[in-house]
């Protein structure tokens, strides 16, 4: 495959995984915020991908499609440690509700219909044991290395 195929597969990839996403949304799996967070670099990358094709300067944007990967990833692995309970997610969706002992039953029900349904620290979905999340761990990965590829070459050339 060129450089600009490899940019292309890698952005054709996180349009997928963001299909793939508003279906699970579609089917009644609501999104966390953290599930939110992972989107956004994936549609970065399917940007880059458009500026690739557009403007050919595939070396410089591969690179920033392997960052915007590599950030979903990061994302994902962040939300995967949430789920796994190996460190505490954002306070308004991992569940309690700060100061519960000092609050009167009117600031309570406040709290409680303000916080967000879907928590990040529930696991809402899995496939062969892996979370929705560390798919998208899995996935960010292969995405991120494919950006690499396409650079490489596109350096290669030069």
């Amino acid at each position: 495959m060129t450089d600009r195929q490899l940019a292309y597969v890698a952005g054709a990839g996180s349009a997928a995984l963001l299909i793939a996403a508003l279906g699970f949304q579609a089917a009644g799996y609501m999104p966390c915020e953290l599930c939110i967070l992972q989107r956004w670099p994936h549609v970065a990358a399917v940007v880059i991908a458009a500026l690739v094709w557009l403007t050919g300067w595939t070396r410089a944007l591969s690179i920033l499609g392997m960052v915007a990967a590599g950030t979903a990833m990061g994302f994902a692995i962040y939300h995967v440690g949430v789920e796994m309970t190996w460190w505490k997610g954002p306070a308004h969706c991992s569940g309690g509700v700060a100061d519960f002992a000092r609050m009167s039953a009117s600031d309570l029900m406040t709290k409680l219909q303000g916080t967000p349904v879907t928590r990040c620290d529930e696991v809402a979905w899995r496939f062969l044991g892996v979370s929705m999340a560390g798919w998208n761990a899995i996935c960010s990965a292969i995405l991120a290395i494919i950006w690499g590829m396409a650079a490489r070459k596109a350096g290669n050339r030069g």
